[in-house]
């Protein structure tokens, strides 16, 4: 029930991490790029002041606000996830925590290897003690035959990863889509830069240089911040996704273990 409930809230919290952060974002656009003495004459309507990198950023236009806001969810849930994946990790290194269930589990100490997972605790530990509580009420079954009590220990462990699995990637898909869509929005505020370039361009008589230099900077402006939210947020989710598969084989061998000792000691 506790893990059912956590996983309820998890959408309300992803959605309040959204809407906080696209707030934020219009927040640091308006008062900290926006600011006046980034500026000359202490007026963001004016030129930035030379090599001021926060005025220049001000200048990328309204698209701004979102791709930091954008930038911030990225950052927000890659934290969220990378403290989610270091709690089911455990207290300690899964290969060792592994090997030393193996070792119990072949020479018969039960109890101990789910001793030893309360004490390692995370994701892989539950599987497996899942599996092993399992495994020590089917030694003293005596109605059902081996293959069914075989087939109940798998049963188990395949439960209690289903119950894990979904805590340990929820919100790499919103990842995933920010990184998806932090270019097309970049690209949007691209256009807008270019509409406004050729605007200046167009002019009757000698072209409007200022027009023509804010538009072309409203263009990289976003171009720049679209690119480097997306490559962030390809890189985060690569990372979890690899450390994720690497905890789902970490309970896949632990789950093997146990069925093959429970099916080459018992008859």
């Amino acid at each position: 029930m506790e893990q059912e409930k956590k996983v309820s809230n998890i959408p309300a919290f992803a959605g309040i991490v959204i809407v906080a952060a696209i707030i934020l974002g219009e927040i640091i656009y308006k008062f900290i790029l926006g600011n006046g003495s980034n500026f000359e004459g202490g007026s963001p309507d004016n030129k930035p002041l030379p090599g001021n990198f926060l005025a220049i950023m001000y200048k990328g236009g309204v698209i701004v606000p979102f791709l930091i806001g954008i930038l911030l969810i990225i950052i927000t849930f890659a934290i969220e996830r990378f403290i989610t994946i270091q709690t089911a990790k455990g207290k300690g290194s899964i290969e060792v925590f592994v090997k030393r269930v193996r070792g119990m589990l072949s020479n018969g100490n039960i109890k101990e290897a789910i001793e030893e997972c309360d004490k390692q605790r995370g994701s892989v530990a539950n599987v497996i003690r899942s599996g092993l509580v399992k495994y020590e009420q089917m030694e003293g079954d005596t109605h059902m035959s081996k293959e069914e009590k075989i087939a109940a220990i798998e049963k188990s462990l395949e439960e209690a990863t289903t119950l894990e699995l979904p805590m340990l990637s929820k919100n790499l898909v919103i990842m995933s889509t920010c990184a998806s869509i932090s270019t097309l929005v970049g690209l949007l505020g691209t256009v807008f830069g270019m509409i406004k370039a050729f605007a200046a361009l167009a002019q009757a008589g000698a072209p409007d240089a200022i027009g023509l230099a804010n538009g072309i900077s409203e263009a990289l402006i976003n171009t720049a911040l679209g690119i480097g939210a997306a490559a962030l947020g390809i890189i985060f989710y690569n990372l979890f996704t690899n450390l994720i598969d690497s905890l789902t084989y970490g309970m896949d061998e632990a789950g093997f273990s146990i069925v093959q000792t429970y099916s080459s000691t018992h008859k």
